[in-house]
């Protein structure tokens, strides 16, 4: 495996692990240490413990990490560096393996020599997972033995001790997530093998297999990009069609600080910027992305004039540069500053300066030596800013037309009576007679009614100055009031749920998917902040007598029907099933679909932005065979088309 820094000492022993606190609280406060108790959460378990495996193959010591779901939800997870410390560490007179299971920030990063660069900070994640297991096993591979222990719940169950002799090093971790501790305990394959995937790309040479062994659910996946980021943007863009054949790849290293940057332009409109730190992903970016943006405009403004391609009063913005850009950034550095436990944005300085010399020594070289990208790229830098200021022309037209900074409001807009943003929720709702009866059944002090017509505009497919024209998209932009694009500011926005109420069949499924586009695209904060929800109508109607009842699947339909005839087997139940919301009463669409007490919502999430520009990719833009392809391998999973 490629080498980003210097190795640490041989010797990985107690005298490097260091205690700096007991482990309290976990147990009463986990989001603090892993975001959420949520499925979110659930999954972090796993990242902490892989960091540490990780954090080996950073020292040069680990080039295989095995991550497996047994039955029953019991994750293992096995890699083959150098074994967890069994010494007695000195501070604690304890195996130094107990301390980093049971004694939070006890790890080998603390300045003790461990380790010079670390993700996990091998110890604190440990103990985190010790404490929200409801039990855990370590076996430890080192000096020709292998040194078992046992947890619960953060407590020591079973003393270290030696339970056989082994010819390999490594760590070998088993768990159960305590389900008093989380909403649900049952893992996702795919969630796994996504995160170990992306791992294995920001590792060159770092072989990750993932496999699931719960019956019915078999799977095995491994990993292996001797590339690296290279290929991690290869696999970005491979649904897009490239402005150019070669990804860019630019590294560089200052102290014990490294950085590689890796990127490619496609014909696009949509950027695709995913940064990591000591291989943990910082969503919200930091230092390290703004070192990137900043010289990547200067960069490519310099050569623009330099090589007469920009007249001398022109110039390109940072979001003319950027459109139809995939950059991968990965830096690794000492002593990490996060934001946060979830480590969601990086705040080293230095970062930004080390990341702005590599791509403005590294992409000025690429293009001189690369006249042919440098002109393709430039020239679609400014087909971008054309269209930006069209898009500003459309905007400024609009406002004027629609009184738009005088407050007002379109007139397919029901609005509520209350103003704090907090307690207000829109439904949009497709047609006028679904809306007729949203509007009826609504509860006026909170919930508002936006009604939409017809199929709206496909935004994978165009760019900001169609948007701001389109006779669909704009009422609700200015119903939503937070602007689109980078004009988007979520301290304006009127409501905090938004909520998607289309029918349960197949064309309800495509305005759901249109919408969700183009919040994803314009104004992706909306689903990052969980302010975006889609209703769950009911499909079916039962009736006995003066008996009603709504099912929500064909299997609840089933029940209910079941249920209603406990007393007589043989009673008549009339089953009708919902054609659209618009053939409900007001009183039942509150009923079933608007009451809170009653009503069941899906919030749409942002789990994976990599993932998530690629499923929109495939199934909403230009190029048809990827498209094709994913309806053929996921049709098995559509059981039942129309809901």
């Amino acid at each position: 495996m490629a080498e980003l820094n210097e190795k640490v000492t041989q010797e990985y022993d107690a005298s490097k692990i260091q205690v700096l606190e007991g482990l309290e609280a976990v147990r009463m406060r986990p989001g603090m240490y892993i975001g959420s108790t949520s499925s979110s959460g659930l999954h972090h378990l796993v990242y902490e413990i892989v960091d540490n495996a990780i954090d080996e193959a950073l020292a040069g010591y680990c080039d295989h990490i095995e991550v497996t779901i047994e039955p029953g939800d019991i994750i293992k997870v096995s890699d083959n560096g150098r074994g967890i410390p069994v010494d007695i560490q000195e501070q604690t007179g304890k195996p130094a393996l107990e301390v980093v299971y049971t004694v939070l920030h006890a790890g080998g990063k603390f300045g003790a020599g461990g380790y010079k660069v670390s993700g996990g900070l091998h110890g604190v994640g440990a103990s985190v997972v010790n404490a929200l297991s409801d039990w855990l096993e370590v076996d430890v591979h080192k000096n020709g033995q292998i040194y078992h222990m046992a947890f619960s719940r953060g407590e020591k169950t079973e003393d270290m001790r030696v339970i056989g002799k082994t010819d390999r090093t490594g760590t070998v971790v088993r768990f159960h997530p305590d389900p008093e501790m989380f909403d649900d305990t049952v893992y996702d394959y795919e969630t796994l093998h996504v995160r170990m995937r992306e791992q294995a790309f920001l590792n060159a040479g770092l072989r990750i297999s993932t496999r699931d062994e719960r019956p019915g659910s078999e799977a095995f996946d491994e990993m292996y990009y001797e590339g690296g980021i290279r290929e991690f943007v290869t696999f970005i863009n491979r649904n897009k069609t490239p402005v150019h054949d070669q990804v860019i790849y630019m590294s560089g290293d200052r102290s014990d600080s490294t950085a590689e940057v890796a990127l490619q332009w496609n014909d696009s409109y949509n950027e695709a910027l995913v940064s990591f730190a000591n291989n943990i992903h910082t969503p919200e970016g930091g230092m390290h992305e703004t070192g990137f943006k900043t010289a990547l405009t200067r960069v490519l403004n310099a050569y623009g004039h330099k090589a007469k391609l920009l007249k001398d009063d022109e110039s390109l913005s940072g979001d003319d540069v950027r459109e139809g850009l995939t950059a991968v950034i990965s830096v690794k550095l000492t002593n990490p500053q996060f934001e946060g436990q979830t480590k969601a944005k990086l705040g080293n300085s230095e970062m930004r300066t080390l990341v702005d010399s590599v791509v403005s020594d590294k992409l000025e070289q690429f293009l001189e030596e690369n006249p042919v990208v440098g002109k393709a790229v430039v020239d679609k830098a400014m087909t971008a800013s054309r269209a930006r200021e069209a898009a500003r022309r459309a905007r400024e037209s609009v406002r004027r037309k629609t009184g738009l900074e005088s407050g007002q409001m379109p007139d397919k807009l029901q609005d509520c009576n209350e103003r704090d943003p907090a307690l207000c929720e829109i439904y949009i709702v497709e047609g006028d007679s679904a809306a007729g009866s949203a509007i009826g059944g609504r509860d006026s002090r909170f919930q508002a009614i936006l009604s939409m017509w017809g199929k709206m505009l496909n935004v994978e497919k165009a760019r900001a100055d169609k948007i701001y024209g389109n006779d669909k998209l704009y009422p609700m932009i200015v119903a939503l009031g937070a602007g689109i694009g980078d004009e988007f500011n979520i301290e304006k926005l009127r409501y905090h749920k938004i909520i998607i109420m289309a029918d349960a069949d197949v064309d309800g499924s495509h305005i759901r998917t249109l919408l969700l586009t183009f919040f994803f695209r314009y104004m992706r904060p909306l689903i990052e902040k969980g302010y975006v929800y889609s209703a769950v109508p009911p499909l079916y109607k039962l009736t006995r007598g003066k008996q009603q009842r709504v099912a929500y699947s064909d299997e609840e339909r089933d029940a209910i029907s079941a249920e209603m005839r406990s007393d007589n087997p043989n009673a008549k139940i009339d089953i009708n099933r919902f054609k659209g919301l618009g053939e409900m009463d007001p009183h039942e669409l509150w009923e079933t679909t608007m009451d809170p007490e009653k009503r069941t919502l899906r919030r749409i999430t942002l789990e994976d932005a990599v993932a998530a520009d690629q499923i929109f990719t495939v199934l909403m833009g230009e190029e048809v065979e990827p498209r094709k392809q994913w309806i053929e391998e996921n049709a098995k999973y559509a059981v039942n088309l129309d809901y």
